[in-house]
């Protein structure tokens, strides 16, 4: 049988209109931002390995070590309170060695202000002379507290220390407040501000023919923090 000619169109699947211009599909958008997001993703990554290898170089180079007080003597031949007045008399007197034990690291105490404290009363404080300690060296601080204040003990506070006057021997602490730089070659780090706390300190009222009670035994450890 003979093929018929087709008579009018031919009508087939539909060809898509051109893209207008300035135009883009959505899914190649989506997987720019999906690259840019990855490369800052790996940018952040690789920051922080870099830094905390450099720390971990820095760290094994200059092996940083924390500064040391200690308590290696200590005088208390007055401390008096008269509920009358609530006046404290008091003098005490103590050796403080100080240990930069830093081999490249250099310490400036810009400023060291020293506080004694009984029964949780600050009774007495004084600013010690600022100084440059070197790599490794040691340099003994002098605090002495002397004079009177006025001090308000409650109750409680009132039996400790009627029951410490019986036994002779006070409980008192001792408070540094540090302003202090690092100097590492040439390099001179800001300023922070550490605190040093010896709290462990029973001392004993000196009799008058000189003769003590029981005591801390020395040397008493401080805490160092930053």
């Amino acid at each position: 049988m003979a093929e018929q000619p087709l008579n009018g169109a031919f009508y087939g699947p539909s060809v898509p209109p051109p893209a207008p211009k300035g135009y883009y599909r959505r899914g190649h958008g989506r997987g720019c931002g999906c690259c840019l997001l990855s490369f800052f993703v790996k940018v952040i990554i690789s920051l922080i390995v870099i830094l905390g290898v450099a720390a971990l170089i820095f760290w094994l180079i200059v092996r940083p070590r924390a500064i040391k007080f200690h308590v290696t003597d200590a005088s208390l031949t007055r401390f008096d309170h008269t509920s009358q007045d609530n006046i404290l008399r008091y003098n005490l007197a103590l050796t403080v060695p100080v240990r930069n034990p830093n081999k490249r690291i250099g310490v400036y105490y810009d400023r060291i202000d020293a506080h004694a404290y009984y029964e949780g009363k600050r009774f007495s404080s004084i600013t010690l002379t600022p100084f440059y300690q070197g790599h490794k060296n040691t340099t003994v601080l002098t605090p002495t507290f002397q004079g009177q204040n006025l001090v308000i003990f409650n109750a409680g506070q009132s039996r400790t220390l009627n029951m410490e006057r019986v036994s002779g021997v006070y409980n008192i602490e001792i408070k540094f407040r540090l302003r202090v730089r690092f100097k590492l070659g040439d390099l001179k780090f800001r300023k922070i501000k550490p605190k040093v706390n010896c709290d462990d300190l029973r001392l004993p009222l000196s009799t008058s023919n000189g003769t003590t009670t029981s005591s801390s035994v020395f040397p008493i450890k401080c805490d160092f923090d930053y």
